[in-house]
């Protein structure tokens, strides 16, 4: 039963089977009592205040139960953790103190392992939806249609019954807001009192239910699907979700983002008035899939660099092996860019000066440290003029976005919501129509400006403030 909706007695077995396969390879520890271990993140800690759960190593802080709250996650890809990153910087703004739980980063857990063979499973269906037939055939049908079953997220809630041991040790009263399915069904498996489910993207799926957590939603669109579960047992008519189980919340930025969307965006404003570089920052993730694309944006952007008509920011995140091979395939690229590598005070010094002082030429940021090489990107937002991205969590985020080609078709939907609030284009699939739209952002400053008078309304609007909300939901103060 998920929600009140039976699935047959075939549905059932295959996915109690589904999860027997993860309880062979990676044995029940439920038998184990992790003591867990709060340490300071060495980034966040002074800018967010966020202490990590440990399992082994020194005790440097008591766990605050009355102003604490567990931002629980998984690493799959840089998105889960950029929208927990938001969640502790709203924590931490509203007066409370967040504790970060990743669920990957304990490798003696059946948790972390079973987390990390459906991250290679996922990294390398990535990969492999660069071949169009078998993005057509597999990956876009998998993320589009079959993590919308009712039956995905049957044999989800099984297998996770195995990574609740994480919590055993955790005061069950502490609120925890996650940001995937999996450590949400962990805490209500573990008995956790209150538990917020910050569910991604913008197309409903049964893979993101987690019955009895509080689910959270950055739509309307994703509100009225997942309220309804629609689709999600194919043309069938379900129970919905009940109305106090489900909120729409608006999107999930980090407090510093939002709390400068005014003078950000007049700063844009200012610059195109002005005639100065366009600034692109490009997000690069570390699977491959649009590398073709980036290649032929910074390909096309190296003259109008040169010019002094555009100004570039590339981030590889902790994958210092793409820039390598950007660097090799493209001539003049090593040599004619300024590298900000593994050391994240200089980067973020450049951030911070690049707010209110010019950029010329290219920029490229690398940094092995995980939560580094994602909060480089907040940082670097703020100076940005428009972010070049795949449409997946950064859709969401307030700055003029140019979308590039999807990874899933789950992430289409993403764009679509952007560029009818206004503070994005449409997904941009293919490379001519890219470099189209990059030519006519420099040439037509109206583009961007558009898009920032949107942002700007769109925040009068709260349609940023969604993790605020997710912490007052955390802490019984959002009805």
């Amino acid at each position: 039963m998920i929600f009140g909706n039976a699935l047959t007695p075939r549905e059932a077995r295959k996915s109690l089977r589904a999860a027997g396969g993860y309880r062979r390879s990676c044995p029940d520890d439920g038998d184990v009592s992790y003591q867990i271990r709060l340490r300071k993140n060495r980034t966040l800690y002074d800018r967010l205040g966020v202490v990590d759960i440990r399992l082994e190593g020194d005790n440097e802080e008591e766990l605050d139960t009355k102003k604490g709250i567990i931002v629980s996650n998984i690493r799959m890809g840089f998105g889960h953790y950029r929208i927990s990153m938001a969640m502790a910087s709203a924590a931490h703004a509203l007066g409370y103190t967040p504790y970060w739980l990743d669920l990957n980063s304990f490798p003696k857990t059946a948790a972390t392992k079973i987390i990390s063979k459906q991250n290679d499973l996922y990294s390398k269906g990535s990969r492999l939806s660069k071949n169009p037939i078998f993005n057509r055939l597999i990956w876009e049908p998998l993320n589009y249609t079959g993590f919308k079953k009712l039956t995905y997220n049957a044999s989800d809630q099984e297998t996770s019954r195995l990574l609740a041991p994480v919590y055993q040790n955790i005061p069950e009263q502490i609120p925890v807001i996650a940001t995937h399915a999996w450590p949400a069904q962990a805490a209500v498996h573990r008995g956790m009192k209150r538990v917020i489910e910050a569910i991604p993207d913008n197309w409903p799926m049964a893979l993101h239910l987690a019955e009895g957590a509080i689910h959270t939603v950055q739509t309307h669109n994703a509100y009225l699907g997942y309220r309804t579960l629609n689709g999600f047992y194919g043309d069938k008519p379900l129970k919905p979700i009940p109305s106090d189980q489900i909120f729409y919340t608006g999107h999930y930025i980090d407090h510093e983002l939002v709390s400068n969307i005014d003078a950000d965006c007049a700063r844009r404003l200012d610059r195109i008035e002005k005639k100065k570089p366009v600034r692109f920052l490009l997000s690069i993730g570390g699977a491959g899939a649009q590398a073709d694309i980036f290649e032929a944006i910074i390909r096309f952007l190296l003259p109008l660099v040169e010019e002094g008509r555009a100004a570039l920011m590339v981030n590889v995140g902790d994958y210092k092996n793409v820039w390598e091979e950007m660097a090799k395939r493209i001539s003049g690229l090593e040599e004619n860019s300024v590298r900000h590598f593994n050391d994240f005070g200089e980067a973020s010094t450049f951030a911070k000066h690049s707010l209110d002082n010019d950029i010329t030429g290219i920029h490229a940021f690398y940094h092995k440290d995980i939560f580094e090489a994602v909060y480089i990107t907040n940082l670097l937002i703020r100076c940005s003029d428009c972010l070049v991205t795949k449409p997946s969590e950064l859709a969401f985020y307030p700055v003029p976005k140019l979308f590039i080609r999807r990874v899933g078709k789950h992430e289409m939907w993403g764009a679509i919501h952007s560029a009818e609030i206004g503070d994005g284009t449409f997904e941009v699939r293919e490379t001519a129509q890219v470099l189209s739209m990059l030519s006519l952002m420099i040439e037509d400053g109206s583009i961007i400006g558009d898009m920032c008078e949107n942002i700007k309304q769109n925040r009068t609007l709260g349609i940023y403030d969604g993790a605020y909300n997710c912490v007052r939901l955390a802490v019984k103060e959002m009805d």
